[in-house]
């Protein structure tokens, strides 16, 4: 590699190291560990057909030109997303800043305390704005999201109820949350039936509707009174939920106050730009009723060691890595980072910032609306926050508008006979008057139209039943931080007590926490790429064709397939599309009733939600002592269900860590008994370039880009888990969102929408992109040799002190490796959770705890960490082994120790009262370079069954906190 390569600048090791780590590991060339680590039968036969590496300054001056080819025009298409004004201060310290970016999800939350708190600020924002009790820390979308409160409701049907599988929906929600509603819907038997909400007419049948959902403003920008509809759906022991405009929150009566049982919706506009459709941060609050039901991440307080407050994840035990198949989602990973901008901005415009930004628009709207009457154009909407809609029944003047806004490049939305026009904060009066204008040309009017400026109108809410009385958002830190430097300084103060790959390498197995680079990521904030909406016209968005049409083409060369969709935005949801994409082509084949999946014991969470949420049967096939699948039993159960098999699920290579020989025997025992073979990608990243998912026999697999493809993992989210397939699944391939609110589940063949946007999360495929670009067909190449070289070598350092649970024929591992901590349990009473928090003393993350096997440690180091590094976390490693020898031998006390009582934190090690019998410094500075670089956590070892015990996922006074920890 070449000292100025970008593949120099990702990858760790340099080649001094290289010839000292295969001396360690008894390799004499890296092609020899390679080929004692793959089967050569399953091997790649010639090298990637990808292009050479861009330099950096390379790939951005090219990038820049392919940047122009984005129209920006104004949009006003609304739909969800909105121009908004990102504060600098958040988009400096928060999305360009690493230490907030290359977090990874707060399992490990006396490390997270920063993160946890901005997301617990997004629940309470939420919580304040909805008007329900409690809410989560995000989900992936605003129309994935109504179709997780739609099986909320399903899952949550009383018994008197149980027969019950259908859900209305109003005709007037966003036509993509209709779309992908209908997806979810189908496999689960549930019927859809869409219709007009009224409420003096519409009388649920008690025998068939279990839950409602209705959009508040609607897709038009009309305001309506639900109150009748959601007392007439209560009464008929049914369930409603509302998808509401956040911003509109701040003025209108919340959906909580007249009985909605959930609120959800898109937080775009607080501040994270469109970005072509995503990535975004859904919120989803509910009633205390479906808290141990709810969907996705919640961040609740506990209490530490020392009886602080501190924050976690609550009531982690209904989730997708524990419960499985009985999660109440495959929910994984969120969107963290976009909800702690979307925090952020809460945070530093306030209750009166944000309701200023509100009436703002507002006013604007109403503005633009008068003015439009006086045209002769009446507002189809009495009541309406900032989207005015008028009916035209003349073809031609439709066409003419249109023609006239696109030439002063201005775009509304047109629906048959109907111009809907959306405003947001960045409207001005100028833009306002400028809409007016389009008007009054296209009519043929040669008026005067006055200045604009939102601040003389009348309000159409403030004086009507719709006008909100109740305070938000009115805890201290939304009304303390309202100067650029007191917010830079709570960013910064949050910041501090997390840690990242800012501080050291993230170890986590089956999480490939690689680096994430600045010019990978520079790009995202660009106007051409950033301010983007999805449903603009094509050829608005050549830029991003582009993009996104190489990106399928690297990808398919990669894995082999013939196709990619961009839908999914994260892993889960490509596991579900991809299961949609088998059954979608059973069914053409007239072979509905396959609907049995194979899923291995060591399989992830993720896999066995994924099938139950795809309605499907789940049989699990047993590993042999190696960890392998073991391929007796795989073949007995594929032929006694090969009637009914649909697909094996599998994941390579295996989530032990190992390149199972048996691959293509497996793959080959399913095909022969009439199933396709889905594999997950979460271990891709010891794939590229060496072998590929084709290769082995894979028919559809999802590509975890924020793994492999070096899309940062934000503290939880965001994600793409975009789906490839071969040539015979194509057909059946997600389709994109419809604006007309298509009927899907009636096609036989097609998969609908399984998210909002039709390219998903399009703004961060330009990571993925600028990674392939500039690593090119040898950079790829080489990452995946280098993981598995940096793997190996950690291994064969750490194998004399932690058994290796599962190693190749040959011994070797693949890009992970699994530490059995199970005999130092029985010998010491030292648990692997204790492990895991004394690296955090040692200034380490730890690998990934108890999975895919418990009492053990994954550990997976990246190609992107150095030898140096990978000597420092093996020699904290084995500095904590020596301290596990001392419990055992009798030197340390069982219950006293520095692994016991871990992490330690500066307050209590500068306390007056020191009650352990070992040392402050052995506690605080176990090895001579921790003193040099000390990352201190800010909490002790956290209560996490109080926690669950004593729910509180909002902010409360402090006084709160400490009168229910008494």
């Amino acid at each position: 590699m070449a000292s100025t390569s970008f593949a120099s600048r990702h990858i760790g090791p340099r080649e001094k190291d290289v010839t000292t780590m295969l001396q360690k590991i008894g390799a004499s060339t890296l092609d020899e560990l390679i080929n004692q680590t793959i089967p050569s039968n399953i091997r790649l036969k010639k090298p990637l057909n990808l292009p050479d590496g861009l330099s950096e300054f390379e790939y951005l001056k090219e990038l820049k030109s392919t940047a122009s080819r984005n129209k920006i025009f104004k949009s006003y298409i609304g739909l969800g997303y909105y121009n908004c004004i990102l504060p600098a201060v958040v988009q400096r310290n928060v999305l360009e800043n690493p230490g907030w970016y290359t977090a990874y999800t707060p399992y490990q939350a006396e490390i997270s305390q920063g993160r946890l708190e901005a997301l617990l600020n997004f629940q309470t924002m939420v919580i304040d704005l909805t008007g329900l009790p409690i809410a989560n820390a995000s989900l992936l979308d605003e129309a994935t999201a109504a179709a997780e409160a739609m099986l909320l409701f399903y899952n949550s049907r009383p018994k008197t109820k149980s027969s019950a599988n259908t859900f209305f929906v109003s005709s007037a929600c966003f036509p993509q949350t209709i779309d992908v509603v209908k997806t979810r819907a189908l496999l689960l038997g549930i019927k859809i039936v869409v219709g007009d909400v009224n409420p003096k007419s519409l009388i649920p049948n008690s025998e068939s509707i279990f839950g409602a959902l209705i959009q508040y403003p609607d897709t038009n920008g009309n305001i309506s009174d639900y109150k009748e509809f959601v007392n007439k759906m209560h009464a008929a022991n049914a369930f409603v939920a509302v998808a509401a405009d956040l911003m509109s929150l701040t003025l209108l009566v919340p959906p909580g106050e007249w009985g909605a049982d959930v609120v959800l919706g898109n937080s775009q506009r607080f501040g994270v730009p469109m970005g072509y459709g995503g990535p975004h941060a859904a919120f989803f609050a509910t009633k205390e009723d479906f808290k141990r039901s709810l969907p996705g991440r919640i961040i609740g307080v506990s209490v530490d060691s020392s009886g602080n407050p501190a924050l976690r994840m609550a009531l982690q035990t209904r989730e997708q890595h524990i419960r499985r198949e009985k999660a109440t989602s495959n929910i994984c990973t969120a969107q963290a980072l976009l909800a702690i901008m979307a925090s952020m901005y809460g945070v530093y415009h306030g209750p009166k910032g944000v309701k200023a930004i509100a009436e703002k628009i507002h006013h604007l709207a109403c503005q633009v609306a008068e003015q439009l009457e006086k045209l002769g154009l009446k507002n189809d909407n009495k009541y309406f926050f900032d989207t005015i809609s008028v009916s035209i029944s003349d073809k031609t003047l439709i066409q003419k508008i249109k023609t006239v806004s696109e030439g002063k490049q201005i775009n509304f939305r047109y629906d048959a006979q109907l111009v809907a026009i959306a405003l947001d904060e960045t409207t001005t009066g100028k833009d306002a008057k400028e809409i007016v204008e389009v008007f009054a040309e296209a009519l043929g009017k040669n008026v005067s139209v006055p200045a604009l400026n939102g601040e003389t109108s009348k309000s159409v809410i403030k004086n009507s039943s719709f006008n909100r009385q109740s305070a938000f958002m009115t805890h201290p830190t939304f009304n303390t931080y309202h100067s650029e430097t007191e917010m830079m300084r709570y960013i910064k103060r949050l910041e501090n007590k997390d840690l990242s790959l800012t501080h050291s390498m993230i170890s986590l197995g089956s999480c490939t926490m690689k680096l994430n680079s600045a010019s990978e990521l520079y790009p995202i904030t660009w106007a051409e790429f950033a301010n983007i909406h999805p449903f603009v016209p094509a050829d608005q968005a050549e830029g991003y064709k582009i993009v996104i049409s190489e990106l399928e083409k690297f990808l398919c060369e990669i894995t082999g397939f013939a196709a990619i969709s961009f839908q999914p935005n994260s892993g889960a949801s490509g596991e579900y599309a991809g299961l949609l994409v088998i059954q979608a082509y059973h069914r053409s084949k007239g072979d509905a009733h396959r609907n049995v999946v194979l899923i291995p014991s060591s399989a992830h969470g993720t896999n066995p939600a994924s099938a139950a949420m795809a309605g499907m049967d789940i049989i699990i096939v047993k590993c042999d002592a190696n960890g392998n699948v073991d391929v007796n039993d795989l073949k007995e159960k594929a032929e006694k269900h090969k009637v009914n098999l649909s697909c094996l699920m599998v994941t390579y290579p295996s989530t032990h860590g190992v390149f199972e020989e048996a691959i293509t025997e497996i793959t080959n025992i399913v095909h022969q008994n009439g199933g396709q073979v889905y594999m997950d990608g979460a271990n891709m990243n010891a794939q590229v370039g060496i072998t590929s998912p084709a290769t082995i026999g894979a028919d559809v697999c999802h590509l975890n880009l924020h793994k492999t493809f070096a899309i940062p993992h934000g503290g939880g989210g965001p994600g793409v888990g975009p789906i490839g397939v071969v040539a015979h699944l194509v057909p059946f391939l997600p389709q994109a969102p419809s604006l007309k609110g298509a009927d899907h589940g009636s096609l036989p063949l097609g998969v609908g929408s399984v998210s909002a946007a039709p390219f998903g999360s399009a703004l961060i495929l330009l990571i993925s992109y600028g990674y392939i670009k500039m690593l090119g067909k040898q950079g790829v190449t080489d990452a995946t040799r280098y993981a598995i070289l940096n793997a190996n070598y950690m291994k064969d350092v750490l194998k004399k002190y932690y058994p290796i649970l599962y190693v190749g024929k040959n011994g070797r591992v693949a890009h992970e490796m699994i530490l059995d901590c199970v005999e130092i349990k029985r010998a010491s009473g030292v648990e692997v959770g204790d492990i895991a928090k004394r690296l955090m003393d040692y200034g380490f993350h730890a690998p990934t705890v108890s999975f895919p096997v418990h009492d053990s440690l994954m550990v997976e180091p990246t190609e992107s960490e150095s030898l140096e590094e990978l000597d420092k976390f093996c020699d904290a490693l084995i500095s904590i082994r020596k301290e596990i020898e001392e419990v055992i031998s009798k030197k340390e006390d069982a219950a006293d120790n520095v692994l016991k009582n871990a992490p330690h934190t500066a307050k209590a090690l500068i306390a007056d009262n020191w009650k352990h019998a070992y040392a402050r410094e052995k506690a605080a500075y176990p090895l001579k370079w921790v003193r040099e670089n000390k990352f201190w956590p800010s909490v002790g070892k956290i209560d996490n069954a109080h926690g669950d015990r004593n729910l509180i996922c909002a902010c409360s006074p402090i006084e709160e906190y400490e009168k229910e920890i008494a």
